[in-house]
Order: structure tokens, then C-alpha cells, then sequence
């Protein structure tokens, strides 16, 4: 990617130059002199995607903040990548619709400030949208697994899996079939989020020769903003299937409000 494929918004002006920070969108290119602004432009979903990491780290990260740019490419998303944690304050997220915590794990090290500003933002109606591993972030805090909806237990099963679609009328579980296969490393969780969430997808349990209940992607509400995860991710070949993509855009849609 050479320069003139990148701009930087400016609330993240500050990032380090350790960080990665890609904006990809409509408005990427040059407007020309005398033309209105693209519509597509001026409604764009703000993302801001994090993908830092305290615990383990995917390989697939690389892939993710790709596949992000490339949907960003369209136009209707305009998102931020960035693996600086200062980018979580009040100040920075007032500028984003959704924030998307994308392959993160561990303790990360924010402050009871940026802890703050992240609850706030979702309650007072922002967005916010987990894949794979964001279940497997900040156990030490109680309240991102509330927010997040379950802490990640353990990965019993990494192999060809079936999915049910729960709720197909779900704007990030639409055009997927009754079921699905796919290979994946399958999550199960600290405690079933089943009774406190909208379960959208989850395991076969037969499929991966189990039994039980295993939610795989939920939405709720907090507060007066919309969470939504997607347990699935783990491998970069996931994050470049389309039927992945389609439930992360639909995610990002429904989280901003824009459906």
C-alpha cells in the first residue's frame, strides 16, 4: 500500500508510529473541484477496529484489518485499524459509530478512564462489535464480559464444523441458509450467554460429535447501544469467506444503527 492509499482521520492524529492506522473509504479518493460530496460518503459507518493483543495473537489479525479495508473500499464503512490503546477515550470515540474489538485478548492495560469511556459510549447508543478472541480479553474486568456478553472457556474442537442459523431474520445472520459448514477453531463459553442475549448462530453440537448448547454469534443491547459477537475468526481463510464477511457487515449495519 503506498501513501497515496491511506489518510488518516484526524482524532487519531496522534497515533504512534508503532500503530497501524488504514482509512479506507469512498472518501479515500481526491473530490473533485465542483462536485457534491458521494451520499454514500457522508453516511459511512465510523469503525474504529482494535486489534491489540496482552495474550495470544492470531495470525489471521493481518487478514482481518485486509478484509476490513477491503469492505471500507466500498464505501460504506470508513474504518480506523489501529493497535494503540489511547485510542479507547471519550474524546477519540465521539468520532466513530462502532467500535470493534477484532481478534483481542488478554489483560489489556487501559485505564479506569478508558474503561469509562468505552461503557459510556455503548450506553449512550455507540456500538460495539466482538470477533473470536474479544470474548478472551479483560477477565480481570466483570464488566466488558456484561458488555461483551460471555468470557471465553475453552476451543474443544478445531475442525469442520456445522453452524445453525438461529435467526436468519438478523440483519448479520441474513443470506446464510438454515445451517452452514465451515472450518474453525469452535469456542465455548465461562457461562451459556443464551438467557441474556439474542442467540444468532451457534454450534451443531453433532456436527464436531458433542452434545449441548454452544451459542456461536449473539446480539443485545446495553444500554442504549447495540453489541454484537461473532465467535468465529480464528483462521485467516475464515476472515476471507464471504458468508464471514456478510455477517460481520450486517454486524457493523445493525450496531450502527443503520437497519
Amino acid at each position: 500500500m503506498n501513501n497515496g492509499d491511506v489518510r488518516l482521520l484526524s482524532p487519531l492524529a496522534y497515533t504512534t508510529a508503532t500503530s497501524l492506522l488504514v482509512i479506507m473509504a469512498a472518501a479515500c479518493s481526491p473530490q473533485r473541484a465542483g462536485t457534491s460530496p458521494s451520499p454514500v460518503a457522508e453516511t459511512a459507518i465510523r469503525v474504529l477496529m482494535l486489534t491489540a493483543t496482552a495474550g495470544f495473537r492470531h495470525d489471521s489479525i493481518p487478514a482481518a484489518r485486509q478484509v476490513m479495508s477491503d469492505l471500507a473500499a466500498g464505501g460504506e464503512f470508513r474504518v480506523s485499524a489501529t493497535e494503540d490503546l489511547t485510542a479507547i477515550s471519550a474524546s477519540v470515540l465521539s468520532a466513530y459509530d462502532v467500535v470493534f474489538f477484532a481478534l483481542t485478548s488478554g489483560e489489556l492495560p487501559f485505564t479506569d478512564d478508558q474503561k469509562t469511556a468505552l461503557v459510556n459510549f455503548v450506553r449512550s447508543g455507540g456500538g460495539f462489535i466482538g470477533a473470536h478472541s474479544a470474548t478472551d480479553t479483560l477477565y480481570e474486568w466483570p464488566e466488558y464480559g456484561v458488555l461483551v456478553g460471555a468470557y471465553f472457556k475453552e476451543h474443544p474442537w478445531t475442525q469442520q464444523g456445522t453452524v445453525v442459523v438461529e435467526d436468519s431474520s438478523h440483519p448479520a445472520a441474513q443470506g446464510l441458509g438454515d445451517r452452514f459448514s465451515i472450518l474453525e477453531e469452535f469456542y465455548t463459553f465461562r457461562d451459556n450467554p443464551r438467557p441474556h442475549v439474542q442467540v444468532l448462530l451457534r454450534l451443531d453440537a453433532a456436527s464436531v460429535g458433542s452434545a449441548g448448547d454452544y451459542p456461536l454469534a449473539w446480539a443485545h443491547s446495553y444500554g442504549n447501544g447495540r453489541v454484537y459477537y461473532n465467535a468465529l475468526g480464528h483462521f485467516a481463510e475464515t476472515w476471507r469467506d464471504q458468508r464471514f464477511q456478510r455477517q460481520i457487515s450486517g454486524g457493523l449495519r445493525w450496531a450502527a444503527k443503520h437497519i
